[in-house]
């Protein structure tokens, strides 16, 4: 389980600035809720000094997506555009006093949605599609040059650092070498290796093969992890229903005082987060709703 600190904690449980704004006039969307996290940024500001008078958040996420659009919007708030663009992811997590690096990437999320409602405010196409030439991890839709910008502003040397700041390369690893090239070019060095005498004489070691689940029984699992969840929501006067199984996509329904809940993106985030720790694959739980959009 990841250590969350008090700060990100209060931001899950008492978000700030959530729910949409009156008299927007700088909206920016990333992600989607089809990779798993989308952010909707939406800024009031005054025309004349540039100056953000509110800012609110709509988001589809983890708490951690949940904390970090609302620890930005409370960074933002009454500076002109041209300072809140300087926020960094980084900034992000230090108002939050850190985050685990497992979900850096929404605070870089967080600052992409900002620049995205600037552009929005000022008139510019903000571009976060790409040609088919760039696109690196096609799981999470992850372009070569966010991985580059990502890898430049935070200094990531590894596999596992891209993959906490912008998720790439966490779903079925094709795309592991294309960042690691990119990891060599923007860092200008090979990774270390081990020497090739030391590895033709030593076998690999076997990986234990862990049973691959038939379909039953992976559906069994899915059915009794979201049974012993209920109770719990129950409580609080919901439910959850199992709607459809598609590969790695998981389409629940909410219901009761669940359904269109401010923390409903959080309720099947957790979801989502143990049925990936008891089917040991990486999962999307989905809402009906997108089930219906396909």
């Amino acid at each position: 389980m990841w250590d969350y600190s008090e700060k990100v904690r209060e931001h899950f449980f008492n978000p700030r600035n959530a729910g949409p704004l009156a008299g927007a006039n700088g909206v920016g969307d990333v992600g989607s809720i089809r990779c798993g996290d989308a952010l909707r940024l939406m800024l009031r500001v005054d025309p004349e000094t540039e100056i953000i008078e509110a800012a609110h958040f709509q988001t589809f996420g983890c708490g951690s997506a949940i904390a970090s659009s609302s620890a930005l919007t409370e960074i933002i708030k009454r500076k002109t555009l041209d300072e809140a663009l300087k926020v960094s992811n980084q900034d992000i997590a230090d108002y939050l006093d850190g985050l685990p690096p497992e979900k850096m990437h929404c605070s870089v999320m967080g600052r992409e949605a900002l620049q995205a409602a600037v552009a929005n405010y000022r008139g510019e196409v903000w571009r976060d599609e790409h040609e088919e030439g760039d696109l690196v991890c096609k799981c999470f839709a992850i372009d070569a040059a966010m991985i580059e910008r990502t890898i430049r502003d935070n200094r990531l040397q590894t596999m596992s650092d891209v993959t906490n700041y912008t998720k790439a390369g966490g779903g079925c690893s094709a795309c592991h070498e294309k960042i690691e090239d990119i990891l060599i070019a923007v860092n200008g060095r090979l990774p270390p290796a081990e020497p090739q005498r030391q590895i033709a004489k030593t076998a690999p070691a076997a990986a234990p093969v862990k049973p691959r689940l038939s379909n039953y029984q992976r559906i069994r699992k899915i059915e009794e992890t979201l049974e012993a969840l209920r109770p719990a929501l129950q409580r609080d006067h919901g439910d959850v229903t199992l709607v459809e199984v598609d590969g790695k996509r998981i389409f629940v329904a909410l219901s009761g005082a669940c359904q269109g809940c401010q923390m409903e993106a959080a309720t099947i985030g957790g979801i989502q987060q143990k049925l990936v720790e008891v089917l040991g694959e990486l999962v999307q739980v989905l809402p009906a709703a997108a089930l219906a959009r396909d």
